[in-house]
């Protein structure tokens, strides 16, 4: 029975999500029920991320509230709370967080996680910080213990680490190489999955299509062929993945979004930048025709196919011109969703010390320009979802009374007025106004099935 409380807050990707979820895994054997509330708990561990500007400034200003609400804890007889800093910001800065907060107890790469309780025993014994930021020669996914509940939706880690080295990219130094996970123990994880109610996996890796597990008959399994047996799990009727990179898009994984139903018709597909080079400076590896080609023939493969992508305005030596051929790409593809961002400097990576560094005004002005573009097309294509009927995944309550929260097959949160007992099914709701960034609509009789097909709300802006 637990008897101690653990608070993690999650920064940043959704790997951070499923490592935090696994952290409470490694950790409930020893007592530790999770909670929200980082007032009253006996462990809170920050999980951070590197890849947002001044992120290791944002984590020393959360440790000092963290200190100071660890202190009004003793001080009401609450019992000390243990301190961590975990993810890719202690990767980075492990030593440096112990040198600048050294009231901390516990740092931790994302590598590092499974041995979250040998940490706290020698912490207990020793009574002195523990740092481990090591990249083990043996995976850490062998030494997990087997995945919780997840929910309806629920991430699946099956690729971690990074051979890419984009030039602005901090991911290969704090995740280290890549590194695919055998395609039983990935199968394995899905159908504990769907046993305890998840319908709906979205697979993870910094380079998620570049997977190639080793399957029991000494193949190599890409990631086509990985989802296609996915699909067959008893329960699993929804598969996503994330993140991927244009160069590790193939044949196989084009195909399988015409031939797997189960494969949503939403695709996150980062391109960085319109312009040909700075995308070789970057060190993409591919052209701005290159990632065009990708996208046509991913459309004819699935005609509905929505696309997401990343955006970086603003890299060093990066010409209005240049600006601008991002602007024109946008709106050759048309993408529904999209993370832009100005350049940062990523002390240690090759662009930090690049010539050419935009000044912060400009770097605004384009950015402002790229989000309104942006931000158009997503209000388009929500509003082309009107009157359409859509399956939608119900995982959570909403924000009133009644009401529960989906995902459309686009990844568009979607509203309805409906019972508690439609959370966690797939249901079929007709779409009465599309907002800004979400839906909202209501659910349809199952006897009243005369459908529209979500697909005639088409892709392209």
């Amino acid at each position: 029975m637990a008897t101690k409380t653990l608070c993690i807050k999650t920064y940043g990707c959704q790997m951070n999500v499923y490592d935090s979820a696994r952290m409470a895994d490694v950790l409930a054997p020893l007592g530790y029920a999770t909670t929200d509330d980082p007032a009253d708990a006996d462990m809170v561990i920050l999980n951070t991320c590197h890849i947002r500007e001044k992120a290791a400034e944002k984590v020393f200003s959360e440790l000092g509230r963290l200190r100071q609400m660890r202190a009004a804890r003793e001080a009401r007889g609450g019992g000390r709370t243990i301190l961590g800093v975990a993810g890719c910001v202690a990767q980075a800065e492990g030593e440096e967080i112990l040198a600048r907060a050294p009231f901390v107890d516990l740092v931790l790469g994302p590598q590092t996680y499974h041995r979250l309780p040998e940490m706290i025993a020698r912490l207990s014994r020793a009574g002195t910080a523990q740092l481990d930021t090591d990249f083990p020669v043996d995976a850490k996914f062998d030494h997990l213990p087997a995945a919780g509940a997840r929910g309806p939706a629920a991430f699946l880690s099956i690729q971690e680490g990074c051979d890419k080295f984009c030039t602005f990219c901090v991911v290969p130094y704090t995740r280290g190489a890549e590194y695919s996970r055998p395609v039983a123990d990935v199968l394995a994880e899905a159908r504990a999955l769907a046993a305890a109610g998840t319908v709906e996996v979205t697979l993870l890796g910094q380079n998620v299509n570049a997977y190639h597990g080793d399957a029991p008959d000494g193949t190599v399994w890409g990631l086509g062929r990985l989802i296609r047996a996915l699909a067959e799990i008893d329960g699993i009727t929804r598969i996503r993945y994330t993140t991927s990179h244009p160069r590790d898009v193939d044949d196989d994984l084009i195909a399988a979004h015409a031939e797997v139903p189960a494969l949503m018709p939403f695709l996150h597909l980062p391109v960085q930048s319109g312009a040909d080079r700075i995308l070789k400076a970057m060190n993409r590896g591919h052209d701005a025709d290159a990632y065009r080609r990708i996208v046509d023939r991913l459309r004819t493969a699935r005609p509905d196919l929505a696309l997401s992508s990343d955006f970086i305005v603003g890299f060093p030596g990066e010409t209005a011109a240049e600006a601008q051929a991002t602007l024109d790409l946008v709106d050759t593809i048309g993408f529904v969703q999209a993370y832009s961002f100005k350049y940062s400097v990523r002390p240690g990576t090759p662009a930090a010390t690049m010539p050419g560094q935009v000044p912060e005004p400009e770097k605004a002005a384009r950015l402002a320009a790229l989000q309104d573009r942006l931000n158009a097309q997503q209000v388009a294509f929500n509003r082309r979802s009107e009157g359409l009927e859509m399956d939608v995944l119900f995982d959570r309550l909403g924000k009133h009374p009644g009401q529960l929260v989906g995902r459309s097959p686009f990844m568009q949160p979607v509203h309805v007025d409906a019972p508690e007992g439609v959370l966690g099914t797939v249901r079929r709701v007709v779409i009465d106004q599309g907002r800004p960034n979400s839906l909202s609509g209501r659910l349809i009789d199952d006897a009243d099935d005369t459908t529209h097909p979500a697909q005639a709300v088409g892709a392209r802006s």
